[in-house]
């Protein structure tokens, strides 16, 4: 799922030349990992994929013409991963731990500016797993299988096969569907089946996962029942 988050730093300073206030007004905005959409003045943090944009917002700047820097930094590293020069930029954090992103704005050749200000971007770490069973069987409950956790995979392979070793699915998206327990339109027996995973998660964990899948069909969850 991609995943999308927008920075918006809050800062305000006096300039004795030019007799003004300079602005710059961010929030932060971003979907969270229930796709819903947050808005905060906090620090960002979420699974990997991270889309995250990022706004200066400057207001009252007058005639000048200042020069945004984004500094992007791994925290404990010493080398900058890279500097944007530009009002608004957007980048997308694919592996984890943390990021800090610093906002300098140089407001004329005299060398007054804004900042620095940093930003905390922290991706999580991977997490993977699958259950052992599914009961496709139309009462709304474990009706497809699919991981139990998922957590910053940023590449995903799953294939789903018979005792004979005919693959009867496979997809490539950790947070789709899942198998329904079905081939070619058609439901298979119940029985045991087998799945066979390849992934990678933002940390750069390999994921190399074999299991047995048991298709339960005459499962009845024990909560409908109280219903």
């Amino acid at each position: 799922m991609k995943i999308k988050s927008i920075i918006l730093l809050s800062l305000a300073v006096f300039s004795a030349s030019i007799g003004v206030a300079q602005d710059v007004t961010p929030t932060a905005t971003f979907i969270n990992d229930e796709g819903v959409e947050t808005e905060s003045q906090s620090d960002a943090s979420g699974q990997a994929p991270l889309n995250v944009t990022f706004h200066a917002n400057p207001v009252d700047m007058g005639e000048l013409s200042p020069v945004y820097e984004w500094h992007f930094q791994k925290e404990g590293e010493e080398k900058e991963m890279m500097v944007r020069y530009e009002e608004d930029t957007e980048y997308t954090f694919m592996e984890s731990g943390t990021t800090i992103v610093t906002l300098i704005v140089k407001l004329n050749d005299q060398g007054d500016q804004l900042g620095p200000y940093p930003i905390k971007v922290t991706v999580f770490e991977s997490k993977l797993t699958f259950p052992n069973a599914f009961s496709p069987n139309g009462d709304d409950w474990n009706q497809t299988f699919k991981p139990k956790e998922c957590q910053s995979i940023v590449d995903f392979h799953a294939y789903i096969f018979n005792r004979w070793g005919q693959k009867l699915y496979e997809w490539t998206d950790p947070n789709a569907d899942g198998w329904d327990g079905t081939y070619n339109g058609k439901d298979v027996k119940e029985g045991t089946y087998f799945i066979l995973v390849k992934a990678r998660g933002a940390d750069g964990r390999e994921y190399n996962i074999r299991k047995d899948v048991n298709l339960l069909r005459n499962y009845i969850q024990e909560s409908t029942l109280n219903n």
